[in-house]
């Protein structure tokens, strides 16, 4: 099935399958995903023009890394320098689920996704679509479908609304993957670089959960 166009507040977003948003990835655009907490702007980690796209089209400063989504434990290697103890804990715990856990990055990867290069947050979805998309495509950077610092998206139409007045490829997604509703709480985000590992953001998962994993 094609993808689909829809036209809201002026802007253009196409609504398609899997194979279409594999498609548009492969030729390095950015799509826009369900997760298990809110739809995310995605780009194939190996496409560093479209990672750029993202930092364009949300507006988000460079000194902000993006995230990385894994659909399997074994893409971790593409992705982590170092698999500290404290994420492994926490993995095996909330894996697949809302928490992102921040580990060293290899620096190939570091020097793509912003900030310091340094470090990476990486986090397995436990949404199915998400995963079985990552699975075929590879690890994505997927940061929220959202404007920096407006609300995240929750539904395709979150997502349309978010980027109205977008002209080009720079300033919106180029597709859809439209997955229903998604959960609306964001990931908790974990520091697991120091010592005790460090709550950046409480999210999805309660911090107090993640202290009694810890133990």
């Amino acid at each position: 099935m094609p993808a689909t166009a829809s036209i809201i507040g002026g802007v253009v977003i196409e609504t398609g399958t899997q194979a279409d948003a594999l498609r548009a990835l492969s030729d390095g655009e950015v799509v826009a995903i369900p997760t298990d907490t809110v739809y995310g702007l995605a780009a194939r980690l190996d496409r560093p023009r479209a990672i750029e796209s993202i930092f364009a089209i949300k507006m988000r400063p460079h000194d902000q890394s993006l995230p990385v989504l894994i659909g399997r434990i074994k893409q971790l290697d593409s992705v982590v320098a170092e698999w500290p103890r404290a994420a492994r804990q926490l993995a095996n715990r909330f894996w697949p689920g809302a928490i992102t856990l921040v580990v060293p990055a290899r620096p190939d990867v570091g020097e793509l996704v912003g900030g310091s290069g340094e470090t990476i947050g990486v986090r397995l979805p436990r949404n199915r679509i998400a995963r079985s998309l990552i699975k075929k495509a590879g690890p994505l950077v997927v940061t929220s479908a959202n404007l920096h610092g407006q609300p995240e998206s929750t539904t395709s139409l979150d997502v349309a609304d978010s980027f109205v007045g977008g002209q080009d490829d720079r300033s919106s997604p180029v597709l859809v993957l439209d997955g229903g509703t998604c959960a609306s709480a964001p990931s908790t985000v974990v520091d697991c670089t120091v010592s005790p590992p460090m709550c950046i953001r409480e999210g999805g998962v309660p911090w107090s959960w993640v202290e009694a994993a810890l133990r």
